[in-house]
């Protein structure tokens, strides 16, 4: 009798789609870490693709960094867009954000993102996100503009303490230790 050969254990070709996510969540994982500083061919090593083929689907590593950096931001924005709006919504804003935070990759990119605001584009895309992320805030908990402004600036102090590992190094400085006491004591972060 002839053998049939099982047809799920042959691996399946990516589709285009899938490629491009993978090469994005790559190209997170590697600016996150370097910035913009980091290569596409770095990019490609960690996708496992040759980096002419980065450089196909997405043009330069110019194009590559917004790509990641929009779809980073547009996240952040959709978390906290999908918090309902009440008299709870300012602190499950907070913790919505927080909990996005876990995700190192992200937290590291969307500071490389602030820093590479001079870039006309990635500026753009950094000012629309914390515009939209003031909006919501109010739109969503009611809050006046300080309020906003509050939730907006604590957002960006928490990125900045996680981005230097502030809280695993208690001791080093105690203005330092009372910063990430009173910002982080609070927070789920290991």
């Amino acid at each position: 009798m002839p053998s049939t050969t099982d047809q799920t254990s042959a691996p399946q070709r990516m589709t285009g789609a899938e490629r491009r996510e993978q090469i994005l969540a790559a190209a997170r994982r590697v600016f996150g870490e370097g910035g913009y500083a980091a290569s596409t061919d770095e990019v490609a090593r960690a996708a496992g693709v040759s980096q002419p083929y980065v450089v196909r689907l997405f043009g330069s590593k110019r194009e590559l960094f917004l790509e990641a950096y929009r779809q980073a931001s547009e996240q952040v924005l959709a978390t906290l867009g999908s918090v309902p709006a009440g008299p709870e919504a300012g602190k499950r804003m907070g913790d919505a954000y927080v909990s996005l935070l876990e995700d190192r990759d992200l937290l590291r990119l969307l500071m490389h993102g602030f820093i590479a605001g001079g870039d006309d584009e990635v500026g753009r895309v950094a000012r629309h996100t914390l515009g939209e992320a003031f909006r919501l805030f109010r739109e969503r908990s009611g809050g006046t503009d300080d309020d906003a402004r509050l939730f907006v600036a604590q957002g960006m102090l928490i990125n900045v303490l996680l981005a230097v590992d502030a809280h695993r190094h208690t001791g080093e400085d105690s203005g330092m230790d009372g910063l990430v006491l009173c910002t982080l004591e609070h927070l789920p972060i290991a």
